[in-house]
């Protein structure tokens, strides 16, 4: 399993001497996939021969008709939809080594984003999303005429809202099992450590094709989280008296709900959610600690769950009609003895940080998150800073930062489970 030192040096963080790799930037969109996969595998194609390669993205046109390549190593075995609000291309990939230079991702004609990455073990997409309804004249591989590898074309014209709905009635009937994703094998597996052991689920936000949010030097969210998971889970290991999960330990996609289904399936005594969001206010800095509230605290708290809440969204995947369940659980909570267990947690962490690292003002605030809705978890989210901030950046990229920042959360862990257990559990 990797160790965080070596999470943020493959992901061009950081390197020996502390060099920055802003000059090789052009290199981070697929060096960021290789960190590792599931099972310790690398996941970088060099390193697995069934890895598909994905390079020399291109695209071209204007307002009206676009044009859009990728260059593959061999015949993809993919498929396409549609989606809206925001109007999107999605293509579906086995698992990919993705080698696009960030320069040719920039908006050009009717293509405002472009976004790609893991979904799952053995899965990859990319979504191109555009400015206005479009339509897809032609979505197609053919292989190249004088180099080796095949090329994916796909050539999009502007339409009206209408036309945009029909080209998507025209492929419901093949779409109705891609735009969700299957739950993984690693929901069913049951803990190896005896059960009487006080288990604490790490869960670094993100990942994958969702890369979260991005620092103003140019950090991704995705990777702070799992370099700082990694090394909260050495240091409570080190401890010696946790089980410890982790919902992922390497890049790539879960949904939210699968990853609130991990810490329930591991009967979580507690569920950490790592984040490090921006937000429009770039004074703002420090750690927050957020638990579960169906009314949020603060505009900044509501700011905060709504861009966490559209996850799942972000990497294309169509949300579930369970808003009546959520807002349920919601209330629930509130009469919970659950709810409790996560303020009291909530509460002493943020005493336990407050004498070592930046918080926000008001450090304890709440919302609606769909990642704490476990009516049977002791929740909590953890903003470790605000990548918008370019202090917050700076220190979040530190590894002696992330050191200290997770001695201090273990030291809150510790004493939440020593006074459940002197409760009774």
């Amino acid at each position: 399993m990797p160790s965080e030192a070596a999470v943020m040096t493959a992901s061009g963080i950081t390197w020996p001497g502390g060099v920055r790799l802003r000059a090789l930037a052009m290199l981070l969109a697929w060096i960021a996939a290789a960190i590792v996969a599931p099972a310790g595998k690398a996941f970088a194609a060099d390193a697995d021969e069934k890895a598909l390669i994905a390079y020399d993205y291109s695209m071209a046109g204007d307002d009206s008709r676009m044009r859009i390549l990728m260059r593959f190593d061999r015949k993809p075995d993919f498929s396409w939809f549609l989606l809206r609000n925001p109007y999107r291309l999605v293509i579906d990939l086995p698992e990919t080594g993705f080698r696009f230079l960030p320069e040719a991702l920039a908006p050009r004609g009717m293509v405002s984003n472009v976004r790609y990455g893991a979904l799952q073990e053995g899965r990859a997409r990319a979504i191109v999303a555009f400015s206005g309804p479009f339509d897809a004249e032609r979505i197609e591989v053919i292989e190249n005429e004088n180099t080796p590898g095949f090329r994916l074309i796909a050539d999009i014209v502007k339409a009206t809202p209408l036309q945009f709905e029909q080209a998507l009635a025209r492929i419901a009937d093949r779409t109705d099992s891609i735009t969700t994703t299957p739950k993984g094998d690693r929901l069913v597996r049951t803990g190896s450590m005896p059960k009487h052991r006080f288990t604490v689920v790490i869960d670094p936000g993100h990942g994958g094709i969702d890369g979260g949010a991005m620092g103003v030097d140019g950090t991704e969210e995705k990777l702070i989280t799992l370099a700082f998971g990694l090394e909260l889970r050495k240091k409570l290991e080190a401890a010696g008296r946790f089980n410890v999960v982790m919902t992922r330990d390497s890049d790539e996609f879960l949904r939210l709900d699968e990853r609130v289904r991990i810490g329930r399936q591991h009967e979580a005594d507690l569920f950490i959610s790592i984040h490090a969001d921006t937000i429009r206010y770039q004074q703002v800095r420090g750690a927050t600690v957020y638990t579960i509230s169906e009314k949020a605290s603060d505009d900044i708290a509501a700011t905060i769950a709504r861009q966490e809440n559209l996850a799942d969204e972000v990497a294309g995947v169509e949300l579930e009609e369970d808003n009546k369940e959520v807002a349920d659980i919601l209330v629930d909570l509130v009469r919970r003895e659950t709810q409790s267990y996560s303020i009291r947690f909530a509460r002493s962490l943020v005493k336990q940080l407050s004498s070592e690292i930046e918080l926000i003002k008001n450090p304890h605030r709440s919302a609606g998150f769909r990642v704490l809705t476990a009516p049977d978890m002791p929740s909590v989210l953890m903003e470790l800073g605000y990548l918008s901030n370019a202090k917050d950046e700076k220190l979040l990229r530190d590894p002696k930062w992330r050191s200290m920042a997770g001695e201090n959360i273990v030291n809150a862990i510790t004493k939440y489970a020593d006074s459940r257990e002197h409760t009774g559990g």
